[in-house]
């Protein structure tokens, strides 16, 4: 189960550098929505374990499994509203701004996604060690998830915002400053969310509570890399497809 994810992460990572050198060379939109495509299915089916949602559930409608199928059912329910959020301001996005983007440090903005998919990365670890019983293993992974998570916040927030408003790009300065602080406002607050999240696991996890029954674990995983999600397809949306407005 580590391996797979070793697997899906480096997949994960060269199709980054790949839409990052397909922006570069000749900008084509239809491949770097391809890839975002290819790399959010990624996550969703392994990381985010869309397969357990056909899984079936022996036992009483008291068990633990039949309660963590119906709680994982109601979960991607509430992620499948938010998403509608997210989808809303793509729309917004394409509508505004067309094949442009705003004008941003494209640098930044290819560490800052790279740092997310890393803390996704570490998140699965974390998930499966718990799952099989190795708390340390999950302690560990999570603390380093966090980290990685706020290091992602700090970079958006606190100096791609700076940045970009240095360079004329603020919320009252036209389409592309309002579809930018926009996007990555609702996304950032979801990431402040999420770290929120983590913290509350792992505080629970160093008392032992989920040692048997781990789906807390798992909702938190699955938040996370929900985050991770949005922002694969935002990032070619905001820094990515198009050409940058001067």
């Amino acid at each position: 189960m580590l391996n797979q994810g070793v697997f899906i992460f480096v997949y994960l990572a060269v199709l980054t550098i790949l839409e990052f050198l397909v922006a570069l060379s000749f900008k084509s939109a239809a491949v770097l929505i391809a890839v975002a495509l290819v790399k959010g299915v990624l996550v969703v089916y392994y990381y985010m374990h869309v397969y357990k949602l056909n899984a079936d559930h022996e036992g009483s409608h008291d068990s633990y499994e039949y309660k963590s199928g119906t709680n994982r059912l109601g979960l991607w329910l509430f992620l499948i509203s938010d998403s509608f959020v997210f989808a809303g301001l793509l729309v917004v996005r394409m509508n505004l701004l067309g094949l442009n983007h705003p004008h941003l440090n494209q640098t930044l903005g290819l560490v800052v996604t790279s740092v997310l998919l890393v803390s996704s990365f570490f998140m699965n670890r974390g998930e499966t060690m718990m799952a099989n019983g190795d708390r340390k293993g999950f302690l560990n992974n999570t603390l380093i998830t966090f980290v990685l998570g706020l290091g992602f916040l700090i970079g958006v927030v606190a100096v791609e915002w700076p940045l970009a408003a240095h360079e004329g790009i603020t919320p009252s300065s036209g389409a592309a400053g309002a579809v930018f602080y926009m996007m990555t406002g609702m996304h950032a607050f979801h990431v402040l969310t999420g770290l929120i999240f983590l913290a509350i696991v792992w505080l629970n996890g160093r008392r032992g509570l989920y040692d048997e029954k781990h789906f807390p674990v798992e909702a938190a995983a699955v938040y996370w890399h929900f985050i991770d999600v949005v922002w694969i397809v935002f990032y070619p949306a905001l820094y990515l497809i198009g050409t940058p407005i001067m």
